[in-house]
């Protein structure tokens, strides 16, 4: 496997990132990685989590023959630029930006390039089918279906009902308040609030991606698709793998995997947002990495 430092123009940023290839030589099935929300790095980490697909997604491409182009986010690790006045479509403009760049590496096969969009970054992956010409396939990692302030809500019905036995008395009062702050997210109209460094979300972002529906996006898609969602996300509901396959019209392949969680571990204990800490104690599970690697391989080999 061999790795490059790239290079990303985007519009007012220069981002920087890793092309990660087979050892061999010629032209590679490539995707591009679009990570989460917050100021994620090209290795999916950010402070207090370290999620570690880009690193495990990179080397199971390799080993089945196709390349993974990965970057920091603006403002993140390498990359130039503001974080805090990045907003949800900018993203999506420098995803736009990084599939440009990856198709025009001469190590990559222009007509095989597929984007791997993981939670908020599914969406953004899912908008790519904007770009002229869109991607060749797209697996959406838990991807949401719905507007971004329908999944919040659902998010913050979903997380506080999973709250701990003891701590369960307080789900509808931390219910009622994350629903004040969308509404105060939503009337904003500043870049972002003085509780920034503890959500690493700026209200101008989270005010376009609550405005977002993904649906027409999806709708568009006549490409291949994968979507993946375990059966103890709480952050976006897995019943959304259904409703994606209803709206693609290319092929699809959907699957909700028994104890896979928003982390992409398994875990055996009950769905919560109390557990994630332990979960990332432990890697990406191997089977997302491969099944991305074989779906890559039976829709872009040739």
């Amino acid at each position: 496997m061999r790795e490059q430092i790239v290079q990303i123009p985007a519009a007012g940023a220069l981002l920087t990132g890793t092309f990660t290839r087979p050892d061999r030589d010629g032209r590679h099935p490539s995707a591009l990685l679009i990570n989460g929300s917050g100021p994620i790095d090209r290795d999916s980490a950010m402070p207090g989590m370290a999620l570690g697909l880009g690193r495990a997604l990179a080397v199971a491409l390799a080993d089945h023959g196709c390349a993974l182009l990965r970057y920091d986010k603006r403002g993140v690790g390498a990359s130039g630029g503001d974080y805090l006045n990045t907003g949800f479509h900018d993203e999506c403009g420098d995803a736009a930006a990084a599939l440009a760049a990856l198709r025009a590496h001469p190590a990559v096969d222009p007509e095989r390039v597929f984007v791997v969009g993981h939670s908020t970054g599914a969406v953004v992956a899912a908008n790519l089918v904007r770009a002229a010409p869109p991607p060749a396939g797209y697996v959406l990692l838990a991807g949401a279906a719905q507007p971004g302030e329908r999944v919040m809500a659902w998010q913050s019905d979903r997380i506080t009902s999973t709250l701990p036995r003891v701590l369960r008395p307080l789900g509808p009062v931390l219910a009622r308040r994350q629903a004040r702050e969308r509404d105060r997210v939503r009337r904003s109209t500043a870049d972002w609030h003085d509780r920034m460094p503890r959500s690493r979300l700026t209200d101008r972002w989270l005010r376009e991606y609550m405005a977002h529906d993904p649906g027409p996006d999806l709708a568009t898609i006549d490409r291949p698709v994968l979507a993946i969602t375990g059966s103890k996300d709480i952050q976006v509901h897995p019943a959304d793998v259904t409703r994606i396959g209803r709206l693609v019209t290319g092929p699809f392949d959907g699957e909700v995997p028994t104890d896979l969680t928003h982390l992409l571990r398994r875990d055996s204990g009950p769905p919560g947002l109390w557990r994630y800490r332990s979960q990332l104690t432990r890697p990406i599970d191997g089977w997302v990495t491969e099944r991305i690697a074989a779906w890559a391989r039976l829709h872009l080999a040739s």
